[in-house]
């Protein structure tokens, strides 16, 4: 079956609703949705929001420089200065749509510290910022009747030249997006025209064993568009969380804030001992690869599986105000944050890389644009300073919405684009290949592509994936369309982009850290 809609939205975190949401007066618009609106990235984000709201003590130019050091300089200042001069302007939006940010007796922003930031400057919603930003989109977007969204509908490509029988390269000067191929909840493909197209299918974490994102986050859309021979950059810094809840058997693992450093929390090892005075003069409140890569230090040196996050010393009523969720979760497993050692480690939890934009979020495919996780604004440069991403989300959203609103009354449908063509595949016999595949991937991951990397655990990444690639490819080809097959298929190609920027960067920098290339004293 083949739909047309003036706007195609693949994803729907903060990026892709708030983008729908600023469209739909301008044309008819179709968000995809992978499983359900309330299964998302950003439902999990618990931190907050950055944005300079205290001018009597912060200003732009200190969260850009906060920005700039926790990126190692690697930060696009363009792309830096953008997000952090409409801040709050977009803070405002989120507001009107029916955002409730914590708010002290006088009505002043009860804001948060997170690590890297010289100010206290997030915003947030008890421990819960992304859920509530995401419960308030949702009931805003079910709202809008310009709105048809499309659950459990799964986007396998992205519909370029290459699908009209023309030779498409990376050297192509137009490559056009003119749609996508969707699965639909029935099994079959249904073909999605659209005058523009914005992909907003957040991160990667899934690729990895042990992450904080949904396991829905297995980079679709970025493979999507690498196939599709658009610009993918900064794969190699993957941010991973220094204080995910350890519990084995969890997945994904429950993320405890950097807002609970930021309150006073104090990292101890398994013998109880203080450690981060070793690693950063910052302590605690160091960046989080510093901080990952202490843990990672401390858990090596010990032959432990984890350390203890302690906040007994805090006031208890004080901490049960502040981080209800963490409790609540903690106390459930036997664990009474108040009186108890947290268990954490580090676990993936933010892509800093993804799909290259411009400042409209255009990427290098044209009608098509990225926002969120899945994209590279330049922002975040080798490394993310904490609750910069749901800000960036909005502000580009809302430069790509801006941007589309003014081209997509030049465009037109294409009229020519074929069918799914499945004749002569069938479904795979054997489920269980897929799944072993995907155990297979995300433990080639964690081993050898994780917070410390070597050459030579890069290579044996590269020639155990490569083996699953040939393996995948010729699965795919004799295969009906699968959401397992194409996710198997999606985690392999970001897992190769993760490795090879890896092998191509010489140098530790932010996230990336290389064994053969230390960094200078």
């Amino acid at each position: 079956m083949t739909k047309k809609y003036d706007f195609l939205v693949i994803g729907s975190g903060i990026a892709g609703m708030s983008f729908a949401l600023k469209v739909a007066r301008h044309g008819s618009v179709a968000l995809i949705c992978k499983t359900t609106l309330e299964e998302a990235n950003t439902a999990l984000a618990q931190g907050g929001v950055a944005s300079v709201t205290n001018l009597e003590v912060d200003d732009f130019d200190k969260h850009i420089h906060d920005t700039m050091v926790a990126g190692d300089f690697l930060s696009d200042p363009e792309a830096v200065r953008k997000v952090v001069t409409e801040a709050p302007g977009q803070i405002r939006q989120l507001i009107e749509w029916g955002v409730n940010f914590d708010k002290k007796e006088d009505g002043s922003f009860d804001l948060h510290r997170e690590g890297g930031h010289s100010e206290f400057r997030i915003l947030h919603h008890a421990d819960n910022t992304g859920f509530e930003i995401q419960e308030s989109l949702i009931a805003a977007v079910r709202a809008n009747p310009d709105i048809d969204v499309y659950e459990n509908h799964f986007a396998i490509e992205i519909i370029t030249q290459h699908h009209l029988g023309k030779v498409v390269t990376r050297r192509t000067p137009d490559i056009t997006c003119y749609g996508a191929y969707v699965l639909n909840p029935e099994g079959g493909v249904d073909t999605f025209l659209a005058k523009v197209t914005l992909m907003a299918t957040g991160g990667v974490g899934a690729v990895y064993q042990t992450t904080t994102n949904p396991l829905v986050a297995t980079g679709d859309g970025i493979a999507m568009v690498y196939r599709a021979k658009g610009t993918v950059q900064d794969m190699e810094f993957i941010q991973f969380h220094p204080t995910a809840l350890f519990h084995p058997g969890d997945r994904p693992s429950f993320l405890i804030t950097e807002a609970m450093r930021g309150y006073g929390a104090i990292l101890r090892n398994r013998r109880g001992e203080r450690f981060m005075e070793k690693y950063d003069s910052r302590l605690e409140l160091a960046p989080r690869d510093v901080v990952a890569r202490a843990i990672d230090s401390e858990m090596k040196l010990h032959g432990d599986d984890h350390v203890y996050l302690d906040v007994t010393h805090k006031d208890p009523d004080e901490t049960r105000r502040h981080f209800p969720n963490i409790y609540k979760k903690c106390l459930s497993l036997g664990i009474d944050i108040t009186k108890d050692y947290i268990p954490v480690a580090p676990a993936a939890h933010y892509l800093c890389g993804g799909i290259k934009v411009d400042g409209n979020g255009e990427s290098s495919i044209k009608r098509l644009y990225a926002v969120g996780e899945c994209s590279c604004t330049g922002l975040h440069g080798g490394n993310r300073l904490a609750s910069n991403s749901l800000i960036e989300a909005v502000v580009y959203a809302d430069a790509a919405a801006k941007h589309a609103i003014g081209e997509v009354g030049h465009l037109s449908f294409r009229t020519d684009v074929p069918e799914w063509n499945d004749e002569g595949t069938r479904h795979p016999e054997e489920m269980v290949l897929i799944t072993q595949s995907i155990r297979e991937v995300n433990q080639i991951m964690g081993t050898y592509v994780g917070i410390v990397r070597s050459n030579l655990r890069l290579d044996r990444a590269w020639n155990r994936l490569d083996i699953l690639y040939e393996e995948t490819e010729k699965l795919f080809k004799c295969s009906k369309a699968s959401r397992e097959i194409c996710e198997l298929r999606n985690i392999i190609n970001v897992g190769y982009l993760i490795m090879r920027q890896a092998k191509e960067r010489k140098e530790s920098r932010g996230l990336h850290y290389t064994l053969d290339y230390p960094p200078a004293q």
